[in-house]
């Protein structure tokens, strides 16, 4: 009887390559509610393929784990730890901001890469992450061709700002914006309640450095004229301080108080953001200081109004506890599909969702060139913003409510959410040598 030989074994340095060989899983740059759903639907669909794949590792801290051949053995997890991934938020095996520079650059970054794929014979690489992810996957594709390794790459995508090109939404992205407009709702009626001797200004501060997409979400909230948010502030329509003071007032005298919802990214005509810090992060992204102080200031200085602002900030990308159900369904189906488009010989490429129709709202899984979506951004059209740069129009806010229809409650014991708890068991390092990031 033939069996099916799944340890690595070496001959000259080589390994001999058997009918089942490994995965490698990666999370990448900042974290979704749903990002380890995602997660769960590729490991859980790779353990339903172990005549192809024996082992999933996961890179601790993302790409970072690769590189200093620090991964973590998910066989050694349980199913029904696995299974408790799709109620957990954050990254449950690590995320890094850690961008690979192009091969002429740092060609033994890549070096390293195949180095430590061929020492533990990876033939697949699973990079969960957003636009610069999607690049890296790219990269990788290409690069392990040329180095006489090649590796099967597919992208899993994840963004809360849901700017990756092609696809019609990106996971994550469905749960930060019911996050919001539900916060945005509640937060209203407070202020709403108050108003006549209190607070008469709110400002809400939303993910979104070049793309509005969750702060247009905001939008979802207001159903009536006078309903909140009265203004929102897209990266898309440069800043006008007049108009803006001038609608505040506007709003304060018509309905007693004025909701603003601002995008970080929020910019001036020159293209300077309003709170522009003067630093730089991982991937060279300008750091953001808070616009809702900025905007708040404003707002003192020139009307004298009593404010108050909140900045969501994590707290709007890790609400499992609120997420929308579609959303939890996407971020696993395109988990799942990623490991089936490999075992179909794909590579280079990314599931992506496609919708079929608004109402009822239908979709399905289909794939991308990772070459389409790499480095790209999708901003808020045009035609999603209201004449006046200040609202969301009837186009975009059917776009949106399906994205955030239905809910997916996690467990709860003892009041709070049950989530999952990983041994993250090491993988023994192979390459005998150490590497510095």
């Amino acid at each position: 009887m033939q069996g099916i030989l799944v340890n690595t074994k070496y001959c000259s340095g080589e390994p001999l390559h058997m009918s089942a060989r490994n995965a490698f899983y990666a999370q990448s740059g900042g974290v979704t509610a749903v990002i380890n759903v995602s997660a769960c639907g590729v490991i859980e669909t790779a353990r339903k393929h172990r005549d192809k794949i024996a082992n999933v590792y996961a890179g601790r801290n993302g790409i970072i784990g690769a590189l200093t051949e620090d991964m973590i053995d998910t066989n050694k997890e349980s199913a029904a730890a696995i299974a408790a991934l799709m109620y957990t938020p954050g990254g449950a095996f690590g995320s890094a901001r850690y961008k690979l520079k192009g091969i002429e650059e740092n060609r033994a970054e890549y070096e390293r890469l195949i180095e430590v794929f061929k020492a533990h014979d990876i033939a697949y690489f699973f990079y969960n992450g957003g636009n610069d992810s999607m690049d890296t996957a790219h990269k990788v594709s290409q690069i392990s061709k040329t180095m006489g390794y090649p590796v099967t790459c597919l992208g899993v995508p994840k963004t809360v700002d849901n700017d990756l090109p092609i696809t019609d939404t990106c996971p994550g992205f469905g749960s930060v914006a019911k996050y919001v407009a539900v916060s945005t709702q509640e937060a209203a009626l407070d202020v709403l309640s108050m108003a006549k001797t209190s607070t008469k200004v709110f400002i809400l501060e939303v993910m979104g450095r070049h793309a509005g997409w969750i702060a247009a979400a905001s939008g979802l909230a207001g159903k009536n004229p006078g309903d909140a948010p009265h203004i929102i502030l897209f990266p898309e329509v440069p800043f006008n301080q007049k108009a803006f003071l001038k609608r505040v007032r506007e709003c304060v005298d018509q309905y007693d108080y004025c909701v603003v919802v601002v995008s970080e990214g929020a910019a001036y005509p020159n293209g300077k953001f309003l709170a522009e810090a003067g630093t730089r992060d991982a991937f060279g992204h300008a750091q953001l200081g808070g616009v809702a102080s900025v905007v708040a200031n404003m707002v003192r200085e020139n009307l004298g109004y009593k404010f108050h602002y909140a900045i969501a900030d994590y707290l709007q990308r890790s609400a499992r506890h609120i997420a929308s159900d579609v959303d939890v369904k996407q971020a696993y189906a395109v988990g799942k599909a990623a490991v089936e488009f490999a075992l179909q010989g794909k590579t280079a490429v990314m599931p992506i969702i496609k919708r079929l129709s608004d109402k009822p709202y239908r979709w399905r899984i289909d794939s991308a060139p990772l070459a389409r979506i790499a480095n790209k951004e999708k901003k808020l059209p045009a035609r999603y913003i209201s004449k006046d740069g200040f609202g969301i129009t009837e186009a975009c806010r059917r776009y949106l409510q399906p994205l955030i229809k239905g809910e997916n409650y996690p467990p709860y014991i003892n009041g709070l959410p049950k989530v999952a708890t990983l041994k993250n068991k090491p993988v023994k390092a192979l390459t005998g040598r150490k590497f510095v990031v």
